[in-house]
């Protein structure tokens, strides 16, 4: 098994899981992140040997066989491209880049030059999401009728809380949807094996002016500040969105995304409606996947490596009764994305990589032109 040197860019929430995922998979060493401040500090705060201000520095010095992007959105085409160009695979946060054209360039580059590439839709990697898509791939679920759920937090529930996320130059045009509404749809395609070829949305703003702190502090610390201690900020991102899609099975489907619903930290709804049975699952009970029947008893099947179906046993660490949830999908994805690292492997399909990646950036495109113009829009048009 090859040791792999792996770099990170940006140290904040999620560049932080990254480095505890892969120090779990056992063949890979962080050897360096950067960041745009105090950076060999976050990097002894993570065990990291060397911390860097200028990532093309450290990629330049370090040549690392793996770099994970963790940064604002906007960042994301140059520092994939200045990795690339230096043969260097690339893990990249979501959504893949700021703008569609920025994406397309991205994927037909790594595309061109034979680079495997992979992108954290981690959600696809639960375990009972894999059994969704064993059970939906048997035919056991039948032909699928509709297909509804959603994505709700409240980390942006008042108008004094504040993100990088809520500034379209760093974010892009999209905030809820692009954010998060994109892991659900890419569970939703990479579980069902289906495509969206038309869908309708629905946006709004509820905090039209939010108060953005003056004084630096961390996501979801919940700190308390004064009112001199906030500038008054005009949003012009989406709090909240409901999209009606239209799959090319014609099979139905709805989504309603929000990060606005207090008391739902991070919760992610997924129910199946197929010719044969139907099947519910409910992030805040991940370890459980429901399953409901006309003629019969319904059931509900705990995760079980050992009763689970081979696809879903794959994406399993522990034996029943272990929960395995949000951080155990960011150890899943890694694997299967070192593993075809390591086997030069750019046709493998079980994570996202950067067409898949490009996929999502073309749902959000249309996403937001259906919001603008307050019509059906199809998928690429």
């Amino acid at each position: 098994m090859k040791k792999f040197r792996a770099c990170v860019i940006g140290v904040g929430f999620i560049g932080a899981a990254h480095i505890e995922a892969l120090r779990r998979l056992g063949n890979v060493e962080v050897v360096a992140v950067s960041g745009t401040s105090n950076t060999q500090a976050k990097a002894n705060a993570h065990f990291v040997p060397k911390g860097y201000d200028d990532y093309k520095a450290m990629l330049d010095t370090e040549k690392p066989d793996v770099v994970h992007i963790c940064t604002p959105n906007a960042s994301h085409f140059d520092m994939a491209m200045y990795a690339m160009e230096r043969g260097i695979s690339v893990v990249c946060e979501k959504p893949l880049t700021k703008t569609l054209d920025e994406a397309k360039k991205l994927a037909a580059y790594a595309k061109k030059h034979n680079i495997v590439t992979g992108v954290n839709f981690n959600c696809r990697w639960y375990p009972q999401i894999m059994q969704v898509k064993a059970m939906i791939q048997s035919g056991e679920v039948g032909a699928i009728h509709t297909i509804h759920g959603g994505y709700l937090q409240d980390w942006l529930f008042f108008d004094t809380d504040y993100s990088w996320r809520l500034e379209p130059e760093l974010s892009g045009n999209s905030r809820a949807f692009a954010d998060i509404g994109s892991h659900w749809i890419d569970m939703v395609e990479s579980a069902t094996g289906l495509r969206v070829v038309e869908l309708l949305a629905d946006f709004e703003t509820f905090h039209k002016i939010r108060r953005k702190p003056l004084k630096p502090i961390e996501t979801f610390s919940g700190m308390a500040l004064r009112p001199e201690d906030y500038e008054e900020k005009p949003i012009h991102t989406e709090d909240y969105c409901t999209v009606v899609f239209r799959f090319n099975n014609g099979a139905h489907g709805t989504c309603t995304i929000s990060q606005v619903f207090a008391g739902r930290k991070n919760q992610i709804l997924l129910s199946i409606s197929g010719s044969k049975c139907s099947l519910h699952w409910d992030s805040e009970d991940s370890n459980e996947l429901w399953i409901g029947r006309r003629e019969t008893y319904n059931q509900k099947i705990a995760k079980d490596p050992s009763i689970l179906s081979p696809l879903a046993r794959a994406s399993t660490s522990y034996p029943g009764g272990h929960v395995e949830g949000f951080p155990d999908t960011f150890k899943q994805n890694f694997k299967a994305i070192y593993a075809a690292i390591e086997a030069g492997d750019t046709s493998r399909r079980d994570f996202a990589n950067f067409e898949d990646g490009l996929r999502e950036m073309e749902l959000c495109e249309a996403v937001v032109r259906s919001a603008k113009k307050d019509r059906w829009v199809k998928v690429g048009e």
